[in-house]
């Protein structure tokens, strides 16, 4: 066992917090057009037949109990694995949504790699759809998009940069290089120190809503919004901002009008947004680890203006990227790596329980390539990214774009939020309302 065999300070994080009743995993449903009523069947035996072939894929993650990793886990290949243990073919599905919520609830097999593919065959014929699920410990956004990508069809994909082969790390630094190490550490106690600052500041005078923040019940339910690229720009172009700016802006309006109708009042509402950031480079995607930080936004669903909610998005958006994403509140997963192992394996579930305290409902982008993928010859349609949702939370909302269109992915508590779908018809009536104060 080496140092680079050990999972990242932020993996362990992940792989301890985890319940029965709050899996730490990632997932997408992709919906594929079908060209014969026996695709499904075949993509399914694809996936199994690929998933041998690709190394992630294989591995597992196991606890270690020796010196000097005492409480922490290593990820190594899984010598019984079994793709057909990951790939699952299910019966024919009238909805896909619905199925991926029932899927979504089950936690992932720890002994094995923590990774599932479920290949829905559709009740019509003339599609079907894979689930995907890898847990946060096995991969973050790029690299389960990476993994996923290699059991889809070949792509012509531009080659990595060689990396230069270096020997393992050992598991003790270099004597020499102490007084670097030394002067590294004072600065990142004092990093720590304004995070932790920064997090008790930003949960005071906060008015969220029960909606949100009602207890968990381990349930689960998704759903999907599509909106057209083109729609998102023509706002933008208008009122200013980035793509994401206009995309956040739109949930935030969504929380007004889903609140207000189903009675709860949006009035002095304005939760604190998690927006997680990659701080991976796409082309290096490979490396082992978690590489996550994040901004803190409060959303301005009490603002009735939904000019104003996108001004406001755009100006803390900006502010947040003048910071960086090393400090702020949103910065907290930064603080795993002040934790050693043992501390991860016992404190996990309190901090499981503490991620209310932090922020009421996330909102993460998942980035995916401009090209078409397919499956067996069949085109991917449609992709919906869930991200997890963590103990006190009812909500999370994460988005892709793919192929000139927007797709939300949404993931609530089934019994805090049963009308997730009412929500979704927030999100397509935001749009047009940006639209039209636009004057677009």
């Amino acid at each position: 066992m080496t140092a680079e065999d050990l999972l990242a300070p932020l993996d362990l994080a992940f792989w301890n917090i985890e319940s029965a009743d709050h899996p730490m995993h990632l997932g997408a449903l992709g919906v594929f057009s079908a060209a014969s009523p026996a695709a499904a069947a075949h993509a399914a035996d694809l996936l199994a037949g690929r998933a041998a072939a690709v190394p992630g894929l294989r591995m597992r993650i196991r606890d270690v109990w020796q010196p000097l990793a005492f409480g922490g886990a290593v990820r190594e290949p899984d010598p019984d694995f079994d793709p057909l243990h990951h790939v699952r073919l299910h019966e024919r599905a009238a909805d896909f949504q619905a199925e991926a919520g029932r899927l979504m609830e089950r936690p992932l097999e720890r002994g094995r790699p923590p990774w599932e593919a479920h290949v829905l065959p559709g009740a019509d014929g003339d599609s079907f759809a894979v689930l995907f699920k890898f847990h946060h410990a096995l991969a973050d956004g790029l690299r389960a998009l990476t993994l996923a990508a290699a059991v889809l069809d070949p792509m012509d994909m531009p080659a990595p940069r060689p990396r230069p082969a270096r020997p393992p790390a050992p598991l003790l630094p270099d004597v020499r290089r102490l007084p670097d190490l030394l002067r590294g550490a004072v600065s990142e106690v004092g990093r720590a120190l304004d995070i932790g600052a920064s997090v008790a500041v930003s949960g005071l005078g906060v008015r969220s809503s029960a909606a949100l923040t009602a207890e968990s019940t381990g349930t689960r339910r998704t759903a999907g919004v599509v909106i057209d690229l083109d729609d998102v720009h023509r706002v933008r172009k208008v009122a200013g901002g980035t793509v994401n700016d206009v995309l956040i802006a739109v949930v935030a309006g969504a929380l007004r009008r889903w609140l207000d109708e189903r009675g709860d009042g949006s009035a002095g509402v304005r939760p604190r947004a998690l927006i997680p950031v990659s701080q991976r480079r796409p082309r290096t995607a490979h490396p082992r680890g978690n590489r996550l930080s994040g901004y803190m936004l409060r959303l301005p669903v009490d603002d009735p203006d939904p000019l104003g909610r996108l001004a406001h998005c755009r100006t803390a958006m900006d502010r947040n990227k003048d910071a960086g994403p090393g400090r702020g509140a949103g910065a907290v997963a930064l603080l795993a790596d002040h934790v050693p192992a043992l501390g991860h394996r016992l404190g996990g579930p309190v901090v499981g329980q503490a991620a209310r305290l932090w922020f009421d409902i996330l909102v993460t982008s998942v980035p995916l390539p401009g090209f078409g993928l397919r499956l067996g010859g069949n085109p991917l349609a449609e992709v919906f990214p869930y991200a997890p949702l963590a103990r006190g939370q009812a909500l999370a909302v994460a988005v892709s774009t793919y192929r000139g269109q927007v797709h939300y992915g949404l993931v609530a508590d089934a019994e805090a939020v049963p009308d997730l779908d009412r929500f979704a018809g927030a999100l397509t009536a935001e749009v047009e309302t940006l639209i039209t104060a636009c004057g677009s």
